[in-house]
């Protein structure tokens, strides 16, 4: 799940053409194999991978191809990507929507999908924008998950603490949980998970459109609006679990778990994987609290993660068949029966079987008057990974010099912007 290799991968200039060995894809010569199509996945957690294998093997089944998975260390993956899809890249690959699917196709590496998707049904508008670049598509969304504040059901009733909705709700808890041990687990040692809570602080205080806009390179920095966030995030911060940047989102999650933490703004799949699946049904959450009620809760940060055809495909064909059959209800219930980590997009997707989680998830964001990404996806990774992941352990390292963290945010800003992508 890290995201630091990720945003160093994405970032990478355009040089290198040459693939490590660690992600080249097993073609069969300038042609390919037109009975078999190759699969690049970053899915090397046990439970996705698990889950992706029941899906292409229904495929398998179904069509009568072979889909060969090429399953790398998720990290190494996005360490590597912008070089792999230079290479010799697989027909099909696991990524992401929003900028990150862009930024991609605005370098020409990635195919045009619009035909497949002019079959499609089930996907929202909102998912088809999520998957499109100057009105063409070029991803084929699988699911997502929402970000909110993940806590122990069980805790939370031993103890009589009650969800809050508003943030001085939520910083009276913080305080309340200080009686009894460490309110908030906390971890950004792998230079991504601090970013949600900007993310949603931002939203809550300015609204959607600004943090859109400032992600975008827009908005200034230095605006005192962005100046409120910062200020507004040091007050939960002595509620935190203290070593965070030595901290990875793993240790953090357990930490959950173990009962050590009360509560921890992640990505639903990130308490999830560090919990034992007879524990599962203890999770529970609350939306990120309301600072300003004209914004109230109406934002959800929930990133889409689907698969993109490489540019370089070699059985393009057979890439598109297999996109056709991922973007249908019968592929997400295949994968979702063994990932409970995720919700599916398709509205036709079967939900009987969801856990409480899943049901909450996605009332959650159905609910939701806009989406969000997530600060790595939502902006450019040059920016992200050159600048923000700095920027934002600095703040954890040193909160009090906000005006010098901003000035230096912008100056960086300003140039990186100034650049063209790749």
């Amino acid at each position: 799940m890290s995201r630091r290799n990720l945003l160093r991968g994405a970032a990478l200039g355009a040089g290198a053409l040459t693939l490590p060995a660690l992600l080249s894809a097993c073609g069969d010569g300038p042609g390919g194999n037109k009975n078999e199509v190759t699969v690049g996945s970053n899915a090397s957690d046990p439970v996705p991978k698990k889950a992706y294998a029941a899906a292409f093997s229904a495929y398998e089944k179904k069509s009568g191809k072979k889909v060969k998975v090429n399953t790398k260390d998720h990290n190494d993956f996005q360490e590597n990507i912008n070089r792999y899809l230079q290479g010799t890249p697989d027909d099909v690959f696991m990524w992401f929507a929003g900028y990150r699917m862009q930024y991609f196709a605005e370098k020409g590496l990635l195919h045009e999908i619009s035909d497949v998707w002019s079959g499609f049904t089930g996907f929202s508008d909102a998912l088809k924008e999520q998957s499109t670049h100057s009105g063409k598509q070029y991803f084929v969304p699988y699911y997502y998950y929402p970000w909110a504040v993940f806590h122990r059901k069980s805790l939370f009733q031993s103890k009589g603490y009650q969800q809050p909705k508003t943030w001085d709700d939520f910083i009276a808890l913080a305080k309340r949980m200080s009686k009894d041990g460490t309110p908030v687990a906390f971890c950004d040692k792998d230079g991504w998970p601090a970013m949600g809570t900007f993310d949603y602080i931002n939203m809550r205080l300015n609204g959607y459109d600004f943090h859109k806009s400032l992600m975008a390179g827009t908005e200034s920095w230095t605006d005192t609006k962005v100046k409120n966030v910062f200020d507004t995030w040091r007050e939960v911060m002595p509620y935190y679990q203290k070593g965070a940047l030595g901290r990875t989102w793993e240790e953090a999650g357990q930490s959950l778990q173990q009962r050590k933490t009360g509560m921890a703004v992640f990505g639903m799949p990130h308490p999830g994987t560090q919990f034992p699946e007879n524990e599962r049904d203890d999770i529970d959450f609350f939306a990120f609290p309301e600072i300003d009620p004209q914004y109230a809760q109406d934002a959800v940060e929930a990133p889409i993660d689907g698969f993109l055809v490489a540019k370089k495909s070699k059985n393009l064909d057979g890439a598109k068949a297999l996109l056709k059959w991922l973007g249908t209800p019968t592929a997400e219930n295949t994968y979702l029966a063994l990932d409970p980590n995720n919700v599916a997009v398709n509205d036709g997707a079967d939900t009987t079987k969801y856990s409480a989680l899943q049901k909450k998830s996605a009332q959650l964001v159905s609910g939701a008057k806009q989406i969000s990404q997530f600060m790595d996806r939502d902006t450019r990774p040059d920016f992200a990974s050159t600048v923000m992941i700095k920027a934002i352990q600095d703040f954890i390292g040193n909160p009090k010099d906000v005006d010098g963290l901003c000035n230096s945010i912008e100056r960086q800003k300003k140039t990186i912007f100034s650049s063209p992508v790749g």
